[in-house]
């Protein structure tokens, strides 16, 4: 159905389901203009993005869990437009190296020249960035392992996208967050076979709907539950949730919308 002012039925009612009486506010602060902040830290110049994009970044643990030595190789499955592998690489040990992935060619390019413009030229000779499938890479089996730490930011429902987008919101049905869901838990558990064993790996989303959240993660949790282990984002910010953490804007100062799950690969 197409919608009303502004207003996808189908829509609304899938969202008030989830949120009650609290959608009608949570919507008005999905409308507002995101909080952002100005993220310097180990960069050129401030590299603004959502303060939710940094916790979730920050939450990737680039320790080994036994040794406690800076991890070797990180990947960021998902990588544009490169708000999140900025705060990685600045928090990179001086033997890391990072690599940025984006599967687009389009947003890749977009990719590339944000890691150009920020990042010092001794940090950038330590990032590369590719173009690979993130969800097929892990069907090569020489690849698995491959990574001491994996963050996979996975393309999602983007509410607060679809909102401001009047094509989008029309054209949105029920059907897109479990079309998403299976792509992300594609994603996912190619993430999980990428992952050295006794490392981290940190999904997130910047999606409302549980489909494409806990549903995903508690999918890794089911599927790997002898090998995989749940590690809490450490910070306080959002509600907990049963595998993770959300971030929502009309609690949060307007960060977010962003949920963020992290994990531990056994030994």
């Amino acid at each position: 159905m197409a919608p009303q002012n502004g207003n996808n039925p189908a829509f609304e009612n899938y969202y008030l389901d989830i949120y009650g009486g609290r959608w009608k506010a949570l919507r008005e602060s999905l409308l507002a203009p995101p909080s952002q902040t100005a993220y310097g830290e180990g960069l050129l110049e401030p590299y603004y993005l959502d303060r939710a994009s940094v916790l979730a970044a920050s939450s990737l643990i680039l320790k080994d869990h036994e040794t406690g030595e800076a991890v070797k190789t990180i990947l960021d499955a998902c990588a544009a437009p490169g708000g999140k592998s900025l705060v990685l690489a600045s928090r990179m040990g001086p033997g890391t190296g990072l690599l940025s992935n984006e599967f687009s060619s389009q947003r890749r390019r977009r990719l590339a020249a944000v890691l150009d413009r920020y990042l010092p030229p001794e940090t950038r000779a330590r990032v590369r960035v590719a173009g690979f499938n993130a969800a097929a890479a892990a069907g090569r089996k020489s690849e698995r392992g491959r990574f001491d730490a994996v963050l996979l930011d996975a393309p999602c429902s983007s509410e607060r996208h679809v909102l401001r987008d009047e094509k989008a919101l029309a054209q949105w049905t029920a059907a897109r967050p479990r079309f998403l869901s299976q792509r992300q838990w594609s994603l996912l558990s190619a993430a999980f076979l990428l992952l050295r064993p006794g490392s981290s790996l940190v999904y997130a989303t910047c999606a409302l709907n549980p489909e494409e959240n806990d549903g995903v993660a508690g999918k890794l949790m089911k599927k790997y539950s002898g090998s995989c282990i749940l590690e809490r984002p450490g910070f306080p910010e959002g509600e907990e949730t049963a595998w993770g953490r959300l971030i929502l804007p009309d609690v949060s100062g307007g960060s977010g919308p962003l949920y963020v799950a992290r994990f531990r690969k056994k030994a």
